[in-house]
Order: structure tokens, then C-alpha cells, then sequence
């Protein structure tokens, strides 16, 4: 293996890191990618598992992790905020039995940088790392209700529009029906960071025939409810 740092451990940690960059992989997959050795790929990788720069996915696939997931985008998550993500999520989905997820905005797209999953039956897989259009779906609506000036090329582009923004301001989450898949149901509500600002989305998603097709009014309180659990401040009068 080529040493570009000249510290061994890290340029193996950084072959791991680029190897999950590119989407989940099994460890088979990881050695393949990162040409270290199978005890070697599989320490390195829980190791960066216990600091939120590597997740598995529900087939166990080591993913991106939160914190990795989330480098990048505009306004970046407060470390505490992504450690405490993954609770708030698990405790959201075993209340409502969906699964759930957290969103931040890059540019035209929303990522997901942290989830917690349905264990079995009908459910929305939304692995961390993966990117959705900002043009569909209940956790789209949040960010671009909160934003500063939607851009109007993407209300163009989405099922939604202006005043359906307005109404997600005024109740404190947003719902979508069949928006991003036929059959698909989400509720979302902003996530705040400390100085009030929204910097992210809580979402619970699942099929229609759970969520039924008013899935805010079934499940926005709880969603509501976690969101301002992950919150780092509440928002000011």
C-alpha cells in the first residue's frame, strides 16, 4: 500500500473512509477496495465505527457514518448533535414502529447522515450517506420551508409549492404522500442548531397503508417531539 502521510495507521484509516465514500460495502468488499487485510479492514473499520466516521447498514455493510456523512454541507452538524442523533432516531422509531432518519441540505440534494431502521415487515430504507432530491418528499419540504429563498427552479421541479412551505412554518413539520415513491408516507420537523437556525431534519417514513394518507396527523407530535429533543437550543420567540 502506497503511504501518502507516512503515518501507517492513518493511511489505512483513510483507504477505509474512501472505501465507504462510495457506498456500503461488505468487509469482503472492504478488503477488496482497501487491499488490507481482512483482520486489519474489519478493526480499522470498528474502530471508526465507535467515533461516527463508519455505520453499518441494516445488511451490516460498513456505510458512512454520521459524522463523515455529514462533512461538507453548508452549515456542518454540531458533534454532540450527530452522537446523540442515533438515540433520538432508535427511541422514534420504537415509538411509532417506522423508520427514521436525519437529512441536512447539500446544494439541490438532502443527505441522510444517520438512520435507524424498521427491523422487519414493510418499510422505507434510507441508508446513511445516501442523497434524495430536494424537489420531493416531507424532509425536502422542512429544509426549503427553513431556508432563506427557496430557489424557484426547485419548487418548479417539486409536487409542492410556496404555500404548502408556509403551512410546514406555521405547524412545525411537514408530511408527504407518494411525493419520492408511490406508496411512501414521511412526516418530518426541523432540527435547530444554538442559535435557533434549522440545520437539519428529522423524518419518520414507512408505507401508506400504515401512515395512512394523513401521516402528520398521526405521527407529527412525536416527530415534533424528537426533533426537539435533538435540538441544541429551542427557537427563540
Amino acid at each position: 500500500m502506497k503511504q501518502l502521510s507516512g503515518v501507517g495507521v492513518l493511511d489505512k484509516a483513510a483507504l477505509i473512509l474512501t472505501a465507504v465514500e462510495e457506498g456500503p460495502v461488505s468487509l469482503t468488499e472492504l478488503v477488496t477496495r482497501t487491499e488490507l487485510t481482512r483482520a486489519t479492514a474489519h478493526r480499522l473499520a470498528s474502530a471508526l465505527e465507535v467515533h461516527g466516521l463508519v455505520g453499518r447498514d441494516s445488511a451490516g455493510r460498513f456505510v458512512a457514518g454520521p459524522r463523515l456523512a455529514a462533512a461538507g454541507i453548508a452549515t456542518p452538524l454540531p458533534w454532540d448533535l450527530v452522537d446523540r442523533a442515533d438515540g433520538v432516531l432508535t427511541e422514534l422509531r420504537r415509538a411509532t414502529g417506522e423508520s427514521t432518519q436525519l437529512y441536512v441540505r447539500r446544494g439541490a440534494l438532502r443527505l441522510c447522515v444517520a438512520a435507524s431502521e424498521r427491523a422487519s415487515g414493510l418499510r422505507d430504507t434510507v441508508p446513511v450517506g445516501a442523497a434524495l432530491p430536494m424537489t420531493a418528499g416531507s424532509g425536502a419540504q422542512v429544509l426549503l420551508a427553513y431556508s432563506d429563498e427557496p430557489e424557484p427552479e426547485l419548487l418548479e421541479a417539486a409536487p409542492f409549492d410556496a404555500a404548502t412551505l408556509a403551512q410546514v412554518r406555521e405547524r412545525g413539520w411537514a408530511q408527504s404522500v407518494g411525493e419520492r415513491e408511490t406508496g411512501l408516507a414521511s412526516v418530518s420537523a426541523p432540527v435547530r442548531g444554538a442559535d435557533g437556525a434549522v440545520i437539519a431534519a428529522i423524518s419518520l417514513s414507512g408505507p401508506q397503508e400504515r401512515l395512512t394518507r394523513s401521516p402528520g396527523r398521526r405521527h407529527g407530535a412525536a416527530v415534533v417531539a424528537a426533533a426537539a429533543r435533538l435540538s441544541t437550543s429551542a427557537p427563540a420567540d
